[in-house]
């Protein structure tokens, strides 16, 4: 039977190859032509970047819905421990190994190696509880699905979704590529399963939610009928059009794959990397393989300036960009101060908002235990505290990511202008006009595992990231720390506990918002710095690397020159690719072919 896995991302693969071949080009002429830095560039940021990326799955649902054999069928065969408790207790990243390894990974960052069959030591009873400094647990395993470059990320197993991992819900759901939600055939779509959809999963997640029903052995075919129908009217409720596969993780596990429902999950997942998440991770890497070629024309474009003056004019030359640039470190620094004073502002305005917040919660505290029944306060202040510091959050983060944004869009405009004057300082040094400097401002990387974090409108994906950010520090203290711990006299317990837990929860969640803001200010700082001297820096490789091959001699002056205009054809031929390379991602099937038959006629002979 063919491998569904290998089909559905041979496509993907194809364009990966191609759009490296590209990159790499790029990259071995900007080392001919003398550009270091911009081939160090090319060759770390976007080659390495993109043959190293992988896709992210997230398997999430309630224990005893047959999660640790869904798991199993996925890599092929029973690698993992399975039992009738929360089985899993620490999360679990499964990537493709030759062989099975097991890493221990710390919060601290600290990684050790344990022998694979100490996996097991890693679930509920199995004699080893993990310890609240234990990260995750990398797994290694020779799985088809794993060489495609698929992290496999297998959450807690648990009794009750809403008591899910902050961590999970906030920090490894919204970085997903797809996310896997497992419900029971035989009680499809519980309350707390639909709770956690409403409240928690869908607002951040809800383009890449594949629905699994498992145990569909234990129904006949009149009740899968019944099952599949009534699973996709619920669902439908939640989910416009919702993605459903009934899978029998045990049919899979006995030997008979092919009726199992595995195939038919794994195509549609595998295409939906492929075509829907693959495509933003080409579109990133060849946006700014089109921003790096356009730098490197600038480049060609100065060594074909400088071999027209003699080696005197040009050492001359080169030490007046050398001193120009020294010179610019002064606005270099007035931008960056700028930067760090109206950082300071938004961080001092959110830790206002934030003992605001806390004053105003404290102080309807007592209001809210008084009104709430006895016997069910103990479950239900902590959820209100939760779903409080949550609606806060939320209006807290689009405050902070409109303030981001101005600053941002303030910054690049000054960066604009400077980048005009550069310009022409730089056509002055070597003595001629220089076309205007297109400072590449359309994105800036804020490392997300694979984010292009728009400029102008930051848009859902920063703040959901800023929002979950801020809840997975509070989390914890609200969600856990109420629990189990009023007892007796629950509303006068609670009265004294419960402005307490508030004040620790802010005090998690105020450090957390510095550290939010600090790396957006950081991210913006460093693109400053990279786009107010990259223009200068370029040139003076370019032209320090056609003055020392001048200086060797041994070259007719038509000889270099030829090959300079070479550079520039192959230049331009790169460019044309990459364009129609990136205009073939979104563009009907159709238009593809046309795109790519162009792309084949407009590519240099073997």
């Amino acid at each position: 039977m063919t491998d569904p896995t290998t089909t559905g991302l041979a496509g993907f693969r194809e364009k990966k190859l191609d759009v490296t071949v590209v990159l790499q080009e790029l990259a071995d002429l900007a080392d001919k032509v003398g550009a270091k830095t911009l081939r160090e560039r090319i060759g770390k940021d976007l080659v390495n970047k993109l043959e190293e990326d992988r896709f992210h799955l997230v398997v999430v649902g309630e224990f005893n819905h047959g999660k640790s054999s869904f798991v199993n069928a996925l890599l092929g065969e029973a690698a993992l421990p399975i039992g009738v408790t929360p089985t899993t207790a620490a999360i679990h990243h499964i990537r493709y190994a030759d062989k099975p390894e097991a890493t221990v990974v710390f919060t601290s960052g600290k990684r050790d190696a344990v022998p694979f069959e100490d996996v097991r030591k890693f679930a509920v009873g199995g004699g080893r509880e993990t310890e609240d400094s234990v990260d995750y647990l990398e797994i290694g395993y020779p799985a088809a699905l794993l060489k495609e470059r698929i992290l496999l990320v297998d959450t807690p197993g648990v009794n009750d979704l809403s008591l899910q991992r902050a961590d999970i819900t906030y920090s490894y759901i919204p970085r997903a590529d797809a996310v896997l939600f497992l419900l029971d055939a035989g009680q499809i779509l519980k309350e707390s399963e639909r709770v956690f959809l409403e409240d928690k999963l869908l607002k951040a997640s809800r383009d890449k939610i594949v629905f699994v029903i498992t145990k569909w052995d234990l129904l006949n075919e009149s009740e899968r009928a019944e099952a599949l129908a009534y699973a996709k009217d619920q669902l439908s409720r939640l989910v416009k059009d919702p993605i459903v596969f009934p899978v029998s993780a045990e049919t899979a596990l006995a030997g008979n794959v092919a009726q199992s429902g595995l195939p038919e999950l794994l195509s549609h997942l595998t295409r939906f990397l492929a075509e829907e998440r693959g495509r933003i991770m080409l579109d990133n890497a060849l946006g700014e393989g089109i921003g790096a070629s356009t730098l490197l024309g600038k480049g060609i474009d100065a060594r074909r300036r400088a071999l027209s003056m003699k080696s005197d004019e040009l050492e001359r030359r080169i030490g007046m960009l050398e001193k120009d640039l020294e010179g610019a470190s002064g606005t270099l620094e007035q931008r960056r101060t700028q930067i760090r004073e109206e950082v300071m502002g938004i961080k001092v305005g959110a830790r206002k908002d934030l003992d605001r917040f806390v004053d105003e919660v404290i102080r309807q505290l007592p209001n809210v235990i008084d009104a709430a029944k006895g016997d069910e306060l103990k479950k239900y202040l902590p959820a209100f505290l939760e779903d409080t510091f949550k609606k806060w959050a939320e209006s807290e983060t689009k405050e902070i990511a409109g303030q981001l944004e101005g600053l941002a869009e303030k910054t690049i405009a000054l960066v604009r202008e400077d980048a005009h004057d550069t310009t022409k300082r730089v056509g002055e040094a070597l003595g001629t006009d220089v076309k205007r400097l297109d400072v590449q401002i359309d994105t800036f990387n804020y490392d997300a595992g694979v984010t292009a974090l728009f400029v102008v409108g930051l848009g859902t994906v920063f703040v959901n990231l800023m929002l979950g950010g801020i809840l997975l520090a509070a989390a914890p203290v609200v969600a856990y720390m109420l629990r189990g711990r009023i007892e007796g006299e629950y509303k006068k317990k609670a009265k004294e506990l419960a402005p307490d837990v508030v004040r620790q929860a802010a005090a998690k969640v105020g450090p957390k918002l510095d550290e939010i803001i600090d790396e957006f200010a950081n991210k913006l700082d460093a693109w400053v710095v990279s786009a107010s001297v990259e223009l200068y820096r370029e040139v003076l490789e370019v032209l320090r690397a056609a003055q020392e091959a001048r200086n060797l001699g041994g070259r007719e002056e038509s000889e270099v020159k030829a090959e300079v205009e070479a550079q520039a054809a192959q230049l331009l031929g790169a460019q044309k690719r990459l364009d129609s390379m990136r205009q073939a991602l979104w563009s009907p099937p159709a238009e593809r072919v046309r795109i790519a038959a162009t792309e084949v006629s407009a590519a240099p002979p073997a």
